[in-house]
């Protein structure tokens, strides 16, 4: 016999599913049930019971042995009873016994010098809040459907306006697909590229490892394409590849644009090869110290695709990506996507419509260049202070910088930064295993935009210090290479 009570007279409140089984009295079987209910940990201690009525009712019961059942728990102290409170689990039961004893997880390092994570404290949770008011009241009843797996029209439209202004990306509102962020969109393209076999597509030599790994797990094979000043060699780009993925406004991670020659060549390789150029346009806001660099997806919309999301410029909570794609592609991107969006909630998307067609998102995003510039010009003053032998390069745009090492010294400058309480990265950790052009120097990928205002001073303290460890004095005494 099982029930779900609904906790109280008119039959609302707390709900309690129970399974009192077959052979014994009724009373021994809900004694029994309570028992295993509390001593398994389904009812914590504090959680208050439904009302005799209540659960004889769900239970099929007399109300009689469900007050006998209670009384008898209460006197073996698995439960509590006070007037005008109910019926309670009691605090003091025991936990159920542990399970097999699993080594704990490191606790985090107090200062996060990891690249591509904005801080946290500086969401404006004031403007989202207003834009989510103002984007319910006005959004219609159907907004709360299934709705369209492109993603709601009121943010297509806003995401067409805003990125021809702001990247120069030539797209339509039917042709962008909104996702839960540039992984989610790279497995859909996956798919939808596939043949049999299926094409490899060629990544940059120095790129985010759990790209790789995802096109692993759709069964695409991955093509590194050596990286220099210039961005991408776009001259090894097999003729064989489905696509090739690049970063051509801020090379991630050394910091470079894609030279204009290079940019026109990635189109006539895929003019000439019917290839498709993915274009990850992961920080394209942040610029400081040039023009921002536009939109390859601009020169030529039927060829490209251009992703971008929220995860660097407000929040990776938020799960909010896009793709701008080709006329030929929608349709089956759409169909992989499936009819039920799980990802991107509709009232996420409609608020973030309403920011920026408010001018919010924009305003935020100056707010934050303005930060993101002080802090980067603060870590290149302080190491030129403090480590005068090494050289910062990257600075133009983004979130991070790379700070290049003497050869042989990336892992203990590593290992050195973790023994100060600093979390930092090492720029061979993002070298493509297969890559079989020249590495680039030893160096760190340092992000400044994690911490927040009050711990940055010291974990930019921390990172010297370390620095100092690693190096010793021959390279401190060096005069600082030019920064970039």
């Amino acid at each position: 016999m099982s029930g779900t009570t609904g906790g109280g007279p008119d039959g609302l409140g707390v709900d309690l599913h129970l399974e009192l089984g077959a052979g014994g009295s009724r009373r021994a079987l809900l004694i029994g049930a309570l028992r295993e209910a509390v001593r398994g940990g389904r009812l914590a201690p504090g959680t208050r019971l439904p009302p005799y009525r209540s659960l004889a009712a769900d239970l099929g019961i007399a109300r009689n042995t469900v007050a006998d059942a209670y009384a008898e728990l209460v006197a073996e102290g698995w439960l509590t009873s006070r007037q005008g409170s109910g019926t309670r689990v009691a605090e003091q039961v025991s936990a159920p016994a542990p399970g097999p004893v699993r080594p704990a997880a490191p606790p985090p390092l107090p200062y996060d010098l990891v690249q591509g994570k904005p801080d946290p404290g500086a969401f404006p949770r004031a403007a989202w809040l207003a834009a989510a008011r103002r984007a319910l009241t006005a959004a219609p009843h159907e907004a709360f459907g299934t709705g369209d797996p492109r993603g709601r029209i009121e943010l297509r439209r806003a995401l067409a306006a805003y990125l021809a202004r702001v990247r120069g990306v030539r797209t339509t509102p039917d042709r962008i697909v909104v996702c839960s962020g540039t992984a989610h969109a790279l497995r859909l393209l996956a798919r939808v590229t596939r043949g049999t076999p299926p094409p490899p597509w060629a990544v940059e030599a120095y790129g985010l490892p759990f790209h790789r790994g995802l096109f692993g797990e759709a069964g695409v094979g991955t093509v590194p394409v050596t990286v220099d000043g210039d961005g991408a060699r776009i001259a090894e780009i097999p003729p064989e590849a489905g696509a090739v993925l690049l970063t051509p406004a801020h090379q991630f991670p050394t910091g470079g644009p894609l030279h204009p020659e290079r940019r026109a060549g990635v189109l006539e390789w895929a003019r000439r090869t019917g290839g498709l150029v993915v274009e990850d346009d992961y920080d394209g806001e942040f610029r400081y110290d040039r023009r921002p660099v536009g939109a390859v997806q601009g020169l030529d919309p039927e060829r490209t695709v251009f992703l971008g999301s929220l995860s660097k410029s407000l929040s990776p909570a938020l799960r909010i990506g896009w793709m701008c794609l080709p006329t030929t592609l929608v349709d089956g991107v759409v169909a992989a996507k499936g009819v039920r969006e799980p990802y991107a909630s509709a009232t996420e998307q409609l608020t973030f419509a309403d920011f920026l067609d408010s001018g919010a998102y924009d305003r935020h995003v100056r707010r934050m260049r303005q930060r993101h510039r002080v802090r980067r010009d603060r870590l290149v003053s302080v190491l030129a202070e403090r480590v005068p032998g090494v050289r910062v390069t990257g600075l133009a745009a983004g979130l991070h910088a790379v700070v290049e090492l003497p050869p042989g010294t990336e892992r203990s400058a590593v290992t050195a930064a973790a023994r100060h309480g600093v979390a930092v990265e090492g720029l061979s950790d993002y070298r493509h295993p297969e890559a079989r052009g020249p590495a680039l120097p030893d160096g760190l990928v340092v992000g400044y935009a994690t911490p927040p205002e009050r711990l940055y001073g010291a974990a930019l303290d921390a990172l010297c210090d370390a620095l100092c460890d690693t190096l010793g004095p021959t390279v401190l005494g060096a005069p600082a290479g030019p920064s970039s």
